[in-house]
């Protein structure tokens, strides 16, 4: 089983056998679908999500800064507070940005307002 030679050098006839032609295939146009909203359908499900976040996420995390703003500022002299760090005791002095607390005895330590985390009833801390 030879392969006969073309009169042109290097081509011989069973070539095609080799190499296939190739032909593109058109996909077909997808089926237009109309929505009733227009553009705004495709942009629903999105909005959706920024609204269920906001109220399952975002505002009540600006409601709890704001309780622990106003609980900050009406710290007075005599209150007896929880800090941040567990730390319990009664306030004795009141700065701009610190306050003192004694938390025991002669002892008495300086932390942030922020760092408040809980006033507690009058007598807890003895």
């Amino acid at each position: 089983m030879g392969l006969a030679v073309d009169s042109r050098p290097g081509v011989y006839e069973d070539s095609a056998v080799f190499i296939s032609q190739a032909h593109a295939q058109v996909a077909p146009a997808p089926a237009a679908t109309e929505s009733p909203f227009g553009n705004l359908g495709t942009m629903l499900p999105l909005v959706l999500m920024f609204v269920v976040l906001y109220f399952v996420m975002i505002r009540p995390q600006m409601k709890r800064q704001k309780e622990h703003k106003t609980m900050v500022d009406a710290l007075a002299k005599g209150d007896e507070i929880v800090t941040s760090g567990g730390l319990l005791g009664k306030i004795t002095k009141i700065g701009e940005s610190f306050i003192g607390i004694e938390i025991a005895n002669g002892v008495e330590i300086q932390v942030q307002r922020s760092a408040v985390v809980q006033v507690l009833p009058k007598g807890t801390v003895k």
